[in-house]
């Protein structure tokens, strides 16, 4: 929805997703808002300049005068910034959600994309695997390492983070994973136990609940006990995952031919680009992280 203000009088513009319009069309009464959220996408704050020339009631001006999208029913499209409320007042940094490669899986060098091979042909063609570091589709356990997300505090201002933990209210108890569910699915560290999505929407992206207390294999080390750390303030949770590929990428090519391309990558491959969004529940921190899934020709 949007909140849009025309001509002095104030309108509200809402409309469903089409999530939201599915269950209401139900017409079985169990349509019900228990909650919503609030996002502000189009506003861009590094507009706020406080050596306008007009004075202090200018800094924002650029800001307030943003123009506010109408409301849209596609939910993989909007509220990517949600807002959240913090009570405390005395705060000077907020935690971040790094990728941390030093630990973790790294990304291919030349273009910063996580790499997942999907299935055994693909796996053992060494001139592929050798392109870089990668997920083993085929055996997900294989995978020399999983993606691995720090939380905390990007700054040493307030405490060397090997020594301050983060404050109890800003630490991640819960993570959300979104990804397309055609691509492929969530798995834990070791590739022992695979993630149940909480839905899957009508535009097949599955989301994730992953809890400190119900998805324990998730979780490595967190405070001042993580290692090859990558945050230089005070830490928080540390999320670790693999992303296995789905059958229908592992056994055949119509989704490739639909929705990918064709590359060589020591052999000539085909390959299918996504994103997997990564927001902490508690405060609504939001990383994407751009996939490729490579299968080879």
């Amino acid at each position: 929805m949007a909140f849009l203000d025309n001509s002095g009088d104030i309108i509200l513009d809402a409309v469903l997703t089409d999530t939201g319009r599915m269950r209401l069309a139900k017409g079985d009464g169990s349509f019900k808002i228990a909650k919503f959220a609030l996002g502000d996408d189009e506003i861009n704050y590094e507009l706020y300049n406080k050596n306008h020339a007009s004075g202090s009631a200018y800094y924002d001006i650029e800001i307030v005068q943003t123009p506010v999208l109408e409301a849209f029913t596609n939910n993989t499209s909007m509220l990517k910034s949600k807002l959240v409320t913090i009570s405390r007042t005395n705060l000077l940094y907020l935690p971040q959600i790094v990728n941390n490669a030093t630990v973790g899986l790294q990304s291919n060098s030349t273009n910063n994309i996580l790499t997942v091979l999907v299935d055994q042909t693909t796996v053992e063609d060494t001139t592929i695997a050798a392109t870089g570091d990668y997920i083993n589709g085929y055996r997900i356990g294989d995978t020399k390492n999983p993606i691995v997300m720090d939380q905390g505090i990007v700054s040493n201002a307030i405490g060397d983070g090997s020594s301050v933990v983060l404050d109890a209210d800003l630490v991640e108890t819960q993570f959300m994973i979104e990804m397309d569910n055609r691509f492929g699915n969530i798995w834990d560290a070791k590739g022992s136990s695979q993630a149940t999505p909480s839905f899957v929407d009508d535009d097949n992206v599955a989301t994730y609940y992953l809890s400190t207390s119900t998805n324990k294999t998730y979780f490595g080390k967190s405070g001042t006990s993580m290692s090859g750390e990558v945050i230089s303030g005070p830490r928080g949770r540390r999320l670790q995952f693999l992303v296995a590929p789905s059958v229908d990428l592992n056994s055949s090519t119509y989704l490739f031919t639909q929705l990918g391309s064709t590359a060589t990558l020591g052999a000539a491959v085909y390959q299918i680009d996504t994103t997997i969004r990564i927001t902490g529940v508690t405060t609504g921190y939001r990383v994407d992280l751009p996939v490729r899934f490579v299968k080879k020709q």
